[in-house]
């Protein structure tokens, strides 16, 4: 998942890119409010970090900005440890507010902690429909079709391919699919996905070997390209 972090301070954004990236997230940095409104405009961003005393434009004011068209988590970590700031900065939105200094590994569990329930409550909003090029998934029949023509798909590919169809562009990295469709810990199980991920290519694709769907990100992992 990418996580921006809008951080005026270069050392405490790489402190936090650094506990980030060694829990397998993707990392976007800005160094100004004006930057950060600039990366979630135009990239697909998770959850944002955001300090309140930035230049250019304060972390309220980001937020402020930011709800007009996304709904993603927000954590304010600020210096500003007055009540007021703590209530203005979860009034405006924000899910959760964590003071300076802060304890890097109580960050990354108060991240995850967001993700869970964001993504926990935007599953419940899901469409029964999801199309995405010639591709389409119904929800009640739990069946994928193509051009109007059901695919065959096993349980395990089905949950793949809703998860992507559901969020295309996005990209998942290994552990990522495992841990959301086995619903089990990854223990480095490549061979598991990459066989599931090949059935699939030879189900949806025209040419599996020149894949239009489902790309591999080297080194990564996999995304449902958006056509």
């Amino acid at each position: 998942m990418n996580i921006l972090i809008a951080e005026d301070e270069q050392d405490i954004r790489d402190l936090i890119g650094l506990h980030l990236v060694k829990e397998g997230f993707k990392v976007i940095k800005a160094e100004d409010g004006l930057k950060a409104i600039e990366i979630l405009k135009n990239n697909p961003v998770d959850l944002a970090i955001l300090d309140v005393m930035m230049p250019n434009l304060d972390g309220f004011s980001v937020i402020k900005k930011l709800r007009e068209f996304s709904e993603i988590p927000v954590i304010f970590l600020t210096a500003r440890a007055e009540d007021t700031d703590k209530i203005l900065g979860l009034g405006l939105g924000a899910d959760d507010y964590i003071t300076k200094p802060f304890n890097p590994i109580e960050l990354i569990a108060r991240i995850q902690a967001q993700l869970r329930r964001y993504y926990k409550y935007t599953s419940g909003k899901t469409k029964d429909t999801v199309v995405v090029g010639d591709l389409s998934l119904d929800r009640e029949s739990c069946c994928i079709y193509k051009n109007d023509k059901k695919i065959d798909l096993n349980a395990k590919e089905y949950k793949i391919m809703e998860l992507l169809m559901d969020n295309p562009g996005k990209v998942y990295t290994k552990k990522q699919l495992y841990e959301l469709v086995w619903l089990d810990s990854y223990y480095g199980d490549d061979n598991t996905i990459m066989v599931h991920i090949s059935h699939i290519r030879d189900k949806i694709e025209d040419n599996p070997r020149n894949p239009k769907y489902l790309k591999t990100i080297r080194g990564i992992g996999y995304k449902l390209e958006k056509v």
